[in-house]
């Protein structure tokens, strides 16, 4: 407890720092949705004909997207939800540049009663760097 009190910076770094590493380990499940990587994403989408979802805006969409990806900007989402009711039972799999915006729709798509949602981490940047196929018909 001395060494806490005397050095209480340190022991609020390593607290803080060690909550982090459990909220890695169990923020998945606290999330409702899983991750998967480019590699997990092309073995959803041959095995179990996962959809992609992209979530990214227009022109972005535009200069390359995953084959038969389904476009729905995350700023038209929650008005476009009816229009994703076909694929609630199905695998989908949520992208977009990085990965950030794709897990806030995958939070908005859990809520919405979608329950095989995956976040594909990365993003098309780590699609593209996978050297994976990409359109831009």
């Amino acid at each position: 407890m001395q060494f806490a009190t005397n050095h209480y910076i340190l022991t609020l770094s390593w607290i803080l720092v060690f909550s982090l590493v459990v909220y890695s380990f169990i923020g998945g499940r606290l999330r409702g949705y899983k991750t998967v990587n480019a590699a997990g994403a092309t073995q959803l989408i041959n095995r179990d004909d996962a959809i992609v979802l992209d979530v990214r805006e227009e022109n972005e969409y535009r200069n390359g997207h995953i084959v038969n990806a389904v476009h729905v900007p995350i700023s038209y989402l929650n008005e476009r939800m009816s229009d994703l009711e076909k694929y609630k039972d199905k695998h989908l799999i949520v992208s977009c540049k990085s990965g950030q915006r794709s897990g806030h729709a995958c939070a908005l798509l859990k809520k919405s009663g979608f329950q095989n949602v995956y976040n594909l981490s990365g993003g098309m940047m780590a699609w593209q760097s996978d050297n994976l196929p990409v359109t831009k018909k």
